[in-house]
């Protein structure tokens, strides 16, 4: 990719192409957000999960336990696990067919699921609408973080990326408005919250009819003439020659790997590789998922009633929101390397502290004092605050622009699949663990933010600047880890 910023110029087409693609990050965050919330809702429970309701109702059920039970938290885990498979399929359309058009199945599919949710009367069809969401998200998880690295500027490139984060963040924030507001429509909030989740899906439908395919997924499919055109229209200038030379060249050695997924393991795409997979799990790892999904059943096992726990998870989206603002701002100035040790530190204070205060001061039975359940909202906030500028973006970032054109879709596939299965683990498992660890889960979750602090300290490179199809010279020949892979070329 062109180094030359004056290359370059931002147009109100290429902004809306940005734009449109990252409703794919609308339409994920909105699932996160969404089915916690529903998760905690009377009517819902009482028609899916009577069991849960009956529990619920105990005034002196333990805390930690009220919540947990398999099929609920199947519910949210069906949607990772439907995400994770797809991924690879993803992976070939989005080689075979382009960018764009992986974009508009993804939005078809989660429309399909979003219908079949609100309209659920069996428990089947909760499950099913589920894995039609799942599928929606593994294609467009799989596309868009792709579809943003290749159409950026490289001075912009850390920033357009982390579009795709902020729309998630900003989804998560519409669906604690959703579920706050629908919570008080008995009986059928819970199916407007669902059905809702069909509107990111439409306007990212509309976007596919906006946007253009990539340059260097054109050119991959030996349809040049139109990669040149579509260099020049995202990039605003007529004088591309330097950039689309290099992309025909990445496309050619492209073209010599026949199988990309078996080529995952030649030298130049272990590091990115191990780094992407590594940095999906860390970023599950923090507990993020945890809070994202179950904010309001958290804040409800800490002591707040239905609306305060939703009011408190609407705050922690916001907080989310504009958190994501400082990592676009930041990423392409400080680089990845600090922001992400630095939220290991502000994360690893924020979890101990909310240890501490749980463990001494919240029993099986009663609830927070309102100063300490205050404290906690803040504790909480000042977590997702350093988690969204740091660990939420860059985990998505840094794997769009490692991987060499030859093996891009497939080793970004693995980093989906990895998030979707970690994802999808601690759905399944958060609740039952808040049962069985009660406030030493936090803890839990701190032994791992040291462990992703070494991480980056000594396997993370820092990749600000460089050109993805420099990545090899510039960045893993030159790191003193990774270059003894290369030792014998």
């Amino acid at each position: 990719m062109s180094t030359t910023p004056v290359n370059s110029k931002i147009t109100v087409y290429v902004v809306s192409c940005w734009i449109f693609a990252a409703f794919g990050g609308l339409m994920f965050g909105y699932d996160i957000g969404i089915s916690g919330g529903v998760s905690g809702m009377d009517d819902f429970l009482i028609k899916f999960f009577p069991n849960v309701y009956d529990r619920k109702l105990h005034a002196k059920e333990n805390n930690y336990c009220k919540y947990d039970d398999q099929l609920l938290q199947l519910f949210t885990s069906s949607l990772y696990l439907s995400a994770l498979v797809s991924s690879f399929f993803a992976s070939k359309a989005c080689s075979a067919l382009g960018r764009r058009p992986t974009i508009f199945i993804a939005s078809l599919f989660f429309i399909g699921g979003a219908v079949l949710s609100a309209a659920s009367e069996y428990r089947w069809m909760l499950i099913v609408g589920r894995i039609l969401f799942g599928v929606g998200v593994g294609f467009g998880n799989e596309t868009v973080p792709l579809f943003l690295t290749e159409v950026a500027p490289i001075q912009l490139r850390g920033a357009v990326n982390i579009m795709f984060q902020l729309f998630v963040t900003i989804g998560i924030f519409i669906a604690n408005l959703v579920n706050y507001g629908t919570s008080t429509m008995h009986p059928n909030g819970w199916r407007v919250s669902l059905g809702l989740a069909a509107v990111p899906a439409f306007l990212l439908l509309v976007g596919c009819f906006v946007i253009t395919d990539t340059p260097a997924s054109l050119i991959e499919r030996g349809k040049d003439d139109q990669g040149k055109a579509a260099l020049k229209k995202i990039r605003g200038v007529d004088d591309v020659e330097v950039e689309y030379k290099e992309i025909v060249a990445a496309c050619e050695q492209a073209k010599a790997v026949q199988h990309p997924f078996r080529n995952l393991m030649s030298a130049a795409s272990i590091p990115p590789l191990v780094i992407a997979i590594l940095l999906q799990v860390f970023q599950q790892s923090t507990g993020i998922n945890a809070i994202m999904f179950y904010a309001p059943v958290l804040f409800q096992t800490m002591g707040f009633k239905s609306d305060g726990a939703l009011l408190s998870a609407v705050i922690t989206g916001l907080v989310n929101v504009g958190s994501t603002f400082v990592s676009i701002y930041a990423v392409d100035k400080v680089g990845r390397r600090k922001l992400l040790l630095q939220a290991c530190c502000q994360m690893l204070i924020s979890q101990m502290a909310i240890g501490i205060i749980l463990s001494t001061n919240l029993k099986e039975t009663g609830s927070l004092d309102k100063t300490l359940a205050a404290v906690v909202v803040v504790l909480v906030c000042t977590y997702v605050m350093s988690f969204a500028w740091s660990w939420g973006p860059l985990g998505w970032l840094i794997p769009s622009e490692t991987f060499p054109m030859e093996t891009r879709t497939a080793g970004f596939a693995f980093a989906v699949s990895t998030n979707m299965l970690f994802t999808s683990l601690i759905a399944q498992a958060f609740l039952t663990m808040l049962c069985k660890m009660q406030a030493y889960i936090f803890f839990f979750f701190s032994g791992w933010i040291v462990t992703m602090g070494l991480f980056v300290i000594f396997l993370l490179p820092e990749t600000k600047g460089v050109p993805i199809d420099s990545m090899v010279e510039t960045v893993w020949k030159q790191h003193p880890v990774w270059k003894k892979l290369f030792k014998n070329e």
